[in-house]
C-alpha cells in the first residue's frame, strides 16, 4: 500500500505529470525535484545538426530523450528553420529510445521508424539495430553534452558508424527554494522513497543536497529510504555515492513507479 506514503521524482513539475498522476492515484505523496538544468548551446546547434546531415549522410536519426528532441525542433522554429529540419530528418529511417521521445518527435510531425520493444534505453537501441542488421550504416545522434560514451561504443561494436552532436549541457538546477519542503521532511525521514531518473539528476541531487546535509548524514537519511534507479546507468551513479537501489525492470517512469511500488510494499 502506499497510501499516505511520501515519494520523491528527481524531475521537474512539468516533467513530472505521469508520475504525480500515478502517485496520486495511489493515495500517496509526490515531490517533484527539478535537479538539473539544461544549457542550450542555441540556434548553432540546428546549423551544426543540418550541416552535419548535409556531410555527413546518415542513414538513421536516433534520439535518446523528449528533450533532446524539444529543444532541437523548437529552436529550429525559432529561428525559421523547421521545416528543413523536418525534411532532413525524414530522409533519414529515425529510431527513438522509447514512447515518450516517440510521442515528442509526433508532436513536432516526425514518425519513428524504430524503437526498442521493451528496454528503453542505450541497450535497447543496440539491440534494436542489431535486429534490424545494420552494420556498415551510418548514425547520426543529437544528444545531451553530458551523456556517457556507451551508446557509441556499442554501436560501433556491432559496426555501426556514429556522429553524436552535443545540443546542450547540464548543470545542477540553480533556483533550489522548490526543494525547501523535501528538505525538511527529509531531515524528520518523512520521506519514503526517492525516484532517479538518471545518472545527471543524481549528481543534481547530492550537490543540490551537500549544500544543507553532510554527507555521512545524507548516506544514512537515504539508507532508510526506497531509492529506485530507472535504468542501470542511473544505477551506476548512484552506487558512485554508495547508495543501495533498485533498477526499475521497465526503464519508464510508469516503470520506476512500479518499482517503487513493490519495495515500498515489501517494506
Amino acid at each position: 500500500m502506499l497510501e499516505g506514503k511520501t515519494i520523491a521524482i528527481t524531475r521537474s513539475k512539468d516533467d513530472a505529470h505521469e508520475f504525480i498522476s500515478l502517485a496520486e492515484e495511489h493515495h500517496a505523496n509526490p515531490i517533484p525535484l527539478p535537479t538539473i538544468e539544461l544549457i542550450s548551446k542555441g540556434e548553432k546547434i540546428v546549423d551544426e545538426f543540418l550541416d552535419s546531415v548535409d556531410k555527413y549522410d546518415p542513414d538513421f536519426s536516433v534520439f535518446m530523450s523528449s528533450k533532446a528532441v524539444h529543444l532541437l525542433f523548437d529552436t529550429a522554429e525559432k529561428h525559421g528553420k523547421l521545416n528543413s529540419l523536418q525534411l532532413a530528418i525524414a530522409n533519414t529511417s529515425v529510431m527513438s529510445v522509447g514512447p515518450k521521445t516517440t510521442i515528442a518527435l509526433e508532436e513536432h510531425g516526425i514518425k519513428a521508424n524504430h524503437q526498442p520493444l521493451k528496454t528503453f534505453s542505450s541497450v535497447g537501441v543496440g539491440e534494436e539495430f542489431t535486429r534490424l542488421h545494420a552494420v556498415g550504416k551510418k548514425v547520426i545522434v543529437p544528444r545531451s553534452g553530458a551523456s556517457t560514451p556507451f551508446l557509441k561504443e556499442l554501436l560501433n561494436k556491432i559496426g555501426i558508424d556514429v556522429l553524436e552532436i552535443h545540443l546542450y549541457d547540464v548543470c545542477s538546477f540553480r533556483d533550489t527554494t522548490q526543494w525547501n519542503s523535501f528538505r525538511e521532511l527529509f531531515s524528520k525521514n518523512k520521506v519514503d522513497g526517492v525516484v532517479f531518473t538518471s545518472a545527471s539528476s543524481v549528481r543534481g541531487f547530492f550537490d543540490i543536497m551537500l549544500k544543507d546535509f553532510e554527507l555521512n548524514s545524507l548516506l544514512e537519511n537515504l539508507s532508510r529510504i526506497s531509492v529506485v534507479s530507472i535504468g542501470p546507468f542511473t544505477a551506476d551513479e548512484l552506487k558512485k555515492f554508495n547508495v543501495k537501489n533498485t533498477v526499475a525492470q521497465v526503464h519508464t517512469v510508469a516503470g520506476a513507479f512500479d518499482s517503487m511500488k513493490n519495495t515500498l510494499t515489501i517494506t
